[in-house]
């Protein structure tokens, strides 16, 4: 099955066409995909009361991929708000414990930042990381180039297969170190992650501009880019049973549009979404 949705919920405006209060739009969310990326773990752990709201606002079947905290991820500038690692992993995967119980968590997606390269150090990390979490299912997104230059790309995807993680394949600027290609392999027989960027190199390549986090996703994607991947997807679903598809290119509004036109190149319905609420205009 190949579930599509897009990251976060509150700033896809074509999906509301009325006035919908920022509390609400999850609710009328579910109407239009299946999934969802929570970002707000990223910032903070989250307390449960929000994602048991979150989950009691979903269809049964909705799922959700949750994004791993920033201070597991080496993102976090300064000190984490945790006495160490192993009580800041403990409250992460605490505060998981609604989408668990309610069936609804699918994965959670740690994505390292372009710094974080192929070294023996690294590599340790990610073993301590999957360790911490268990059970729980888990993505690995990589940002920098090193991990699937030709000296270790093999390596890489097989340490990703040892180690039971879930492959992030990504589509996104082919901008140097930090970034990386599209690596078609599946490492998990039931989960696959793919994450749309955009192709914004530009953006993508000047981090140090004021507006940078505004323009890096700004990218809409053409029909005949979706149309290559549809072939992609047919090729790793010989690989995995379930792929989920996540469009993160919303600078400028367009990853709900893409999103939907990819579902509909794909031929595909989904059955068990929320209701739409009345639009009268």
């Amino acid at each position: 099955m190949i579930y599509i949705g897009v990251t976060g919920w509150g700033d896809h405006h074509s999906l509301y066409r009325y006035s919908v209060s920022q509390r609400d739009k999850l609710k009328e969310y579910g109407a239009h995909f299946p999934i969802v990326e929570v970002d707000a773990s990223f910032y903070a752990v989250q307390p449960k009361r929000n994602s048991e709201k979150w989950v009691s606002e979903t269809p049964a079947n909705f799922q959700f991929i949750v994004k791993a905290y920033q201070g597991m991820t080496g993102h976090q500038r300064g000190e984490i708000p945790f006495s160490n690692k192993k009580e800041m992993f403990a409250a992460f995967r605490d505060s998981l414990e609604p989408f668990q119980k309610a069936g609804k968590l699918a994965m959670v997606l740690f994505q390292f930042p372009p710094w974080f390269d192929c070294t023996r150090q690294h590599v340790n990390y990610l073993r301590f990381c999957k360790a911490e979490m268990g059970e729980v299912p888990v993505a690995l997104e990589f940002r920098h180039q090193s991990w699937y230059s030709a000296v270790f790309r093999e390596q890489t995807l097989q340490f990703i297969k040892n180690e039971k993680w879930i492959h992030t394949v990504c589509d996104e600027p082919q901008a140097g170190a930090g970034s990386i290609p599209i690596v078609l392999e599946a490492t998990d027989v039931k989960k696959t992650l793919i994450r749309f960027h955009g192709r914004n190199v530009h953006g993508w390549q000047h981090p140090s501009a004021h507006n940078w986090r505004e323009v890096r996703y700004l990218y809409r994607y053409t029909e005949k880019e979706l149309v290559e991947w549809v072939d992609r997807l047919r090729l790793l679903e010989k690989q995995t049973q379930d792929i989920y598809v996540l469009f993160n290119n919303n600078s400028g509004g367009d990853a709900a549009d893409n999103a939907k036109q990819f579902i509909d190149l794909l031929g595909i319905e989904y059955e068990g979404l929320a209701s739409k609420q009345l639009d009268l205009f």
